[in-house]
């Protein structure tokens, strides 16, 4: 008898969330300036998203906040600005000053006192005051007021955040240096009430996650099992938005790291005999959830399936087993590729010494990407590459989103996998020092294969670690799950 399909109920999440966030936020602000004796006063000014319209049309795409600003304000709505009072901790929204047609077409034009309310602000003005009224708040009346706004590249997109932008900026002193690095790193390290919003978002993509399985058959169409993932997650779990594209690769597309975009959008046929590999994740208020599972579309893994799925699976439970405070990530990275490398040596697709061969680096030929990410408000979260440290070069690890040693209260994806891809494949054939590790007849088998990753969200504790995501792993498992058994499933 197969379990209801949702047990949850979707979160009121409290906003004293936000205010938590911006205390953090104001500690760690203050002491950066008193340790570089700089006055604490001033204000930290964010500008939050603005609305986009598709291309020339009229059409407003579905609206989501921009990252920073959700993190220290939770406001849903666009055109917002937000400050924070360095000298006496008090918060401030500005808001759009909406024109009255609005209430004729898109509802009630909400008072000040209801953001103020809604937000559990100190303060709530309109945009258009705003010059104003931080003048008149700032005691020093002979400087001007010291602004400090977010400005700072991040370390996965090579993107810039953008600092505010308003009329009267003239009459202020800008600091665009300090408050990135400082507001990032408050980021990095989740707070119980972050860590609960997170388990949420996990546990309604797991149950997602394990409807896509109890449904795939062949025949249907990959974006088929994209559509059961989506309508779970928002018809059981309330979560309007998806953290990223929904990754959704059966048979060879499953060896493209990042399937399911506009020029592969999800629109193969799923084949009995081929893989499947799921990578999805629902938001729920702001914060995310990165899972990715793989399994047989027929429901029974084949004996080329079990050694590959083993190998990251052992690779994935070895990492999780070894994570707590004080380990280094890249570590984990070459404690995943060597599981995976012995695995493969061990079914003679790979043949030598394993140590050899990860000193020429050959794990990256058949993992080519990091083994995990921060995840938070963003899928990738900042705060990977911290001021000094720097990104390895070597083939494998250059892909590592972070190179950090693990802290308490860090939430990451460890996500190994193992991929037959031609674009390395080939490369590798012609290149002496790789080619003599591999089996080319073996390989052959597996060059249609596609790819397994196994990808779980992980926060670290202060005396190891806990799984987030509650998915069927082992292979019994997966194979019970998709024949009908209640999850979780008993031996």
């Amino acid at each position: 008898m197969a379990s209801p399909l949702s047990t949850l109920s979707p979160p009121v999440v409290p906003m004293d969330l936000h205010v938590s966030n911006r205390k953090k936020l104001l500690d760690s602000l203050c002491d950066h300036l008193s340790a570089s004796s700089r006055p604490s006063h001033g204000f930290v000014l964010l500008q939050g998203g603005e609305e986009q319209t598709r291309y020339c049309t009229d059409h407003i795409e579905l609206f989501r906040q921009e990252s920073y600003f959700a993190y220290l304000f939770g406001v849903c709505e666009p055109g917002f600005y937000g400050a924070i009072d360095i000298s006496t901790g008090k918060s401030i929204l500005f808001a759009p000053r909406l024109p009255a047609d609005y209430a004729v077409w898109l509802g009630e034009i909400k008072s000040l006192s209801y953001f103020k309310e809604r937000y559990m602000v100190d303060l709530v003005f309109y945009v258009d005051e705003m010059t104003q009224t931080l003048q008149n708040i700032f005691k020093e009346k002979e400087n001007k007021p010291l602004l400090y706004m977010l400005y700072g590249m991040n370390t996965d997109s090579n993107n810039y955040s953008k600092p505010a932008k308003f009329e009267g900026m003239e009459n202020f002193e800008i600091d665009l240096d300090t408050l990135h690095p400082i507001l990032t790193e408050c980021r990095v390290i989740k707070s119980e009430q972050e860590l609960s919003i997170i388990q949420y978002a996990n546990d309604v993509s797991s149950e997602a996650h394990i409807q896509v399985m109890r449904n795939a058959k062949a025949g249907m169409k990959e974006y088929q099992l994209e559509s059961i993932f989506l309508h779970h997650t928002y018809m059981y779990g309330g979560c309007r938005h998806n953290s990223y594209t929904c990754i959704c690769a059966t048979g060879h597309n499953s060896s493209v790291l990042h399937y399911g975009h506009a020029a592969a959008p999800n629109d193969k046929t799923l084949e009995d005999g081929d893989i499947a590999l799921m990578d999805m994740g629902a938001e729920y208020h702001f914060y995310g959830s990165d899972i990715t599972c793989s399994f047989p579309i027929n429901g029974k893994f084949t004996k080329d399936q079990t050694i590959i799925y083993n190998a990251v699976l052992q690779a994935h439970n070895n990492v999780i087993s070894s994570m707590r405070p004080g380990v280094s990530w890249v570590n984990m990275h070459k404690l995943a590729e060597k599981t995976i490398l012995e695995a493969l040596n061990k079914a003679e697709i790979v043949q030598g010494n394993v140590d050899e061969m990860m000193a020429e680096r050959v794990g990256a030929v058949f993992m080519p990407h990091g083994l995990g990410h921060l995840l938070g408000i963003d899928t990738h979260d900042p705060g990977g590459y911290a001021e000094g440290l720097e990104r390895p070069k070597e083939p494998g690890l250059s892909s590592l989103r972070t190179v950090r040693e693990l802290k308490e209260g860090m939430v990451i994806t460890v996500e190994p996998g193992c991929y037959f891809i031609d674009a390395l494949l080939i490369p590798a054939a012609e290149n002496p020092a790789i080619a003599k590790f591999l089996n080319q007849e073996k390989l052959e088998k597996f060059r249609k294969f596609g790819g397994v990753r196994i990808e779980s969200d992980v926060c670290v504790t202060a005396g190891g670690c806990r799984n987030m995501t509650n998915c069927p792993r082992e292979t019994w498992e997966i194979e019970a799950v998709m024949a009908g058994a209640p999850w979780p499933v008993k031996k």
